[in-house]
Order: C-alpha cells, then sequence, then structure tokens
C-alpha cells in the first residue's frame, strides 16, 4: 500500500490567495573556496492583506528566486493582526528591535504613506493608507522591519484600552 507524502500546507489557503508579496531586501554574500567563490542569495519580504494583516520573512538560499519564495513562505507563517483605526493607526508608537527604532505617527485623511522603503513595504502591506514615520536609529532594512512590526503589534484602540482597565470606552476618552 502506497502512502501519499503531500507536505503541503491546506489549512489556510482560501485566506492566503490575496496577500500581497514584496521584496525589501535582497543580499548577496560569498565564499571563496579553492575553486573559486561562491555566491548565496537572502532576500527579506513583507505580506499582508491591505486589511490589517501583515508579517515578513528571511529566505535564503544558493539562487535569487529560490531566496524570494523561501522569503515569502517565512513571512506567510509569521503573519500577525494590526489595530487600524480607519486608514491610519491609533496612537503614536515607537518600534524597538536590535538596533533599529522606527517612530510611527497617525496622520489626518489625504496624507499618505510618508515612509522609507523598509518601513513603507510593511505599511503598505498592511493597509495603512495615511501615517508619517521616522526611522531613528539603524537603517538596516531587517531591522527596521522588524522594529516596524514590533511597533505595529504594540498598538491598541479605545475598545482593547477599556477592557484591559475594566472601564468604559467614554471613560477612557475622558
Amino acid at each position: 500500500m502506497a502512502y501519499s507524502n503531500n507536505r503541503d500546507n491546506r489549512r489556510s489557503e482560501e485566506g492566503q490567495s490575496d496577500l500581497t508579496e514584496k521584496v525589501v531586501s535582497l543580499n548577496r554574500v560569498s565564499k571563496t573556496v579553492k575553486g573559486g567563490r561562491i555566491f548565496k542569495f537572502s532576500a527579506l519580504c513583507v505580506v499582508g492583506d491591505g486589511k490589517g494583516r501583515v508579517g515578513f520573512g528571511l529566505g535564503k538560499a544558493g539562487e535569487v528566486s529560490e531566496a524570494i519564495r523561501k522569503g515569502i513562505d517565512d513571512a506567510k507563517k509569521n503573519i500577525v493582526n494590526i489595530t487600524l483605526t480607519e486608514n491610519t493607526i491609533p496612537h503614536e508608537v515607537i518600534g524597538e528591535f536590535g538596533a533599529g527604532k522606527v517612530l510611527l505617527k497617525p496622520a489626518a485623511p489625504g496624507t499618505g504613506v510618508i515612509a522609507g522603503g523598509a518601513v513603507r513595504a510593511v505599511v503598505e502591506a498592511a493597509g495603512i493608507k495615511d501615517i508619517r514615520t521616522k526611522c531613528l536609529r539603524s537603517n538596516n532594512p531587517h531591522n527596521v522591519v522588524a522594529a516596524t512590526m514590533v511597533g505595529l503589534r504594540s498598538l491598541r484602540d479605545a475598545q482593547q484600552v477599556a477592557a484591559v482597565r475594566g472601564k468604559s470606552v467614554k471613560e477612557i476618552k475622558e
């Protein structure tokens, strides 16, 4: 009797069909051996549905396309939900990861996305339309993307804060 070794991950195929995929950075490293140089590639990728779900991942391989595929697969495994208020974020927040530090500020409707390359990829994948950002320390794409994700994950709206404190939303806003 033959067994099927089909290991495709089918548990959430329907929820991942509308994800946008972006390559934030592509890096080539080389190792010198007796016969010459061996090149390897790493790809930092971001995926999001534009409705408050976003994730990032890192893929490494001997070919660019394989590294990108691995990065996107890793990003799909690390998707998180973030709190949005209409087209912006509910409050100002600073995200820190390693040497990366990112300031995220809500903006009025029509402002657009004011952000650098790595932060812009995460914010647009999450579906935020109006935001102002600033990288305060490192501009290394890996640390900046991770710091942005830390900041977005820490966002809370009035209902969530009220539930934690055991008060009403009206009491929180006063």
